[in-house]
């Protein structure tokens, strides 16, 4: 196995850690955004106020899209080990 190899797989990686973090993570901040704009607004300080509210939307994130990221996952793991022979090859 070469370096170049080594270097497609982390970056493989790396993509399908982002695209499969993407939904939670913009979900969060949107939500979040929106909460603390409600509060500099109101003025109201309370800190489970901008924690329920995320983590309830997360949640739901993480039900609405979770079928999709699972899927993806399965797919890319089968993509490596579809590459395994050909990474032996080159040994």
């Amino acid at each position: 196995m070469d370096s170049a190899a080594v270097l497609d797989i982390a970056m493989a990686s790396l993509i399908i850690a982002a695209k499969l973090a993407a939904p939670l993570l913009i979900t969060a901040l949107v939500v979040g955004f929106t909460i603390s704009l409600f509060q500099s607004i109101t003025q109201i300080q309370e800190v489970t106020l901008s924690f329920v509210p995320k983590a309830i939307a997360v949640c739901a994130a993480l039900f609405i899209s979770g079928q999709w990221m699972i899927s993806e996952l399965i797919s890319f793991t089968e993509q490596l080990f579809a590459t395994i022979p050909m990474l032996i090859g080159n040994a």
